[in-house]
């Protein structure tokens, strides 16, 4: 039963191969299998790769196992056209295009199995592309936000030093009329005099500002430092909103560019490890002896062919032959008198009959 399928699989003709030897079996056995298996290995990538892309189990698989079908088909049909001949230059030539598909399969087949192969080296690939993109993500951002609080930040250290200003102002009036009323200085009289009085005034006066200034300018650091807030949460609400694109970036693309950055060499490995499988059941049928299946077969197309040919050519003959009896007997009959009146007859009718069409057409214009 498994042999049978395995012989199905592989394409040949089973009404002949069933007359064939056990040995001519087995090996249309084994080149079936490899064709069945390969697909297997092409539906199992295939459902891998999807899944990178639709994230949904039954969706990869259904896609997958029509992608299996598809290699399986063509697989089948490569190694069923391949037929044994006497010169091996033209069995090369006949199976080069058809190595050169098993070339490319093996590349779509291979692919999608050395992502899951490398699958924690590429993870580790990708999450650090992810950090780059992040703290690239957060600076460009960042660039919309920086002058503006660049901005409020400087609007904040000028109210702050107008205060500041103010206050050194204050200190030093203090400082004036103290050392006035120790006479450390100014009218230096000791006690507080007219000259005291006055400074203390200038103080009292400053101070006042003083006080009014840090009101009207804690108001305003205030509102600054509110609206510093409000583009701080803007901004990070943009990071926070593309932050999912970067965590989603782990797609079948980025994956393949993620392998790309890997050694070569064990990919390259795997590559050839399916390009064997694939090519294996062409270069068995390239390599194997023309055995008992390819003779039968060739005498089958023979056959048909032989009989084809000679039907056509039968038919070719009889055309020609028909067209020659034909010609030999309208010249033998064009002579004769009977056929000479019967015709001259018809043609005067014919002349009639166009002459009356003529005048009723004529008649109906007028």
């Amino acid at each position: 039963m498994l042999k049978q399928f395995f012989i199905l699989c592989s394409g040949a003709d089973t009404d002949i191969l069933n007359d064939c030897s056990i040995g001519e079996q087995n090996k249309y056995a084994g080149i079936g299998a490899t064709v069945f298996f390969t697909a297997l290995m092409a539906t199992i990538a295939s459902s891998y790769a999807l899944y990178t892309v639709f994230d949904n189990l039954y969706t990869s698989i259904f896609f997958g196992i029509i992608w299996g079908l598809l290699i399986f088909n063509l697989d089948r049909y490569i190694v069923s056209t391949i037929k044994k001949r006497d010169n091996v230059l033209d069995e090369i030539l006949q199976a080069t295009p058809r190595i050169f598909l098993a070339v490319i399969i093996a590349i779509v087949i291979s692919k999608p199995l050395e992502l899951k192969i490398f699958e924690k080296e590429i993870n580790q690939v990708l999450l650090e592309q992810k950090n780059e993109l992040t703290l690239a993500n957060q600076n460009q951002i960042a660039e919309q936000f920086n002058p503006k609080i660049a901005d409020l930040q400087g609007q904040i250290l000028g109210l702050q030093s107008q205060i500041d200003t103010k206050e050194a102002e204050v200190n030093a009036l203090y400082q004036t009329y103290i050392t006035e009323a120790e006479g450390t200085s100014g009218t230096l009289k000791l006690g507080k005099g007219p000259v005291y009085k006055e400074k203390r005034e200038k103080h009292d006066a400053a101070l006042a500002e003083l006080q009014q200034l840090k009101t009207d300018n804690k108001g305003k650091i205030t509102a600054i430092e509110n609206e510093i807030i409000a583009l701080q949460g803007d901004y990070n609400a943009n990071v926070a909103k593309t932050q999912p694109v970067i965590d989603n970036f782990d797609g079948l693309m980025a994956r393949v560019n993620a392998l790309g950055t890997l050694p070569w060499l064990p990919s390259f490995f795997i590559f050839l490890l399916f390009l064997a499988i694939e090519t294996s059941p062409i270069i068995a049928k390239l390599l194997s002896p023309k055995g008992e299946f390819d003779y039968k077969l060739e005498d089958q197309d023979t056959t048909v062919k032989s009989w084809t040919m000679q039907q056509v050519a039968e038919r070719k003959l009889l055309v020609k032959t028909d067209n020659d009896i034909n010609n030999k007997v309208y010249t033998e009959i064009a002579d004769e008198e009977e056929v000479m009146n019967y015709k001259r007859k018809k043609a005067r009718e014919l002349m009639q009959h166009q002459a009356d069409a003529f005048l009723k057409k004529q008649k109906g214009v007028l």
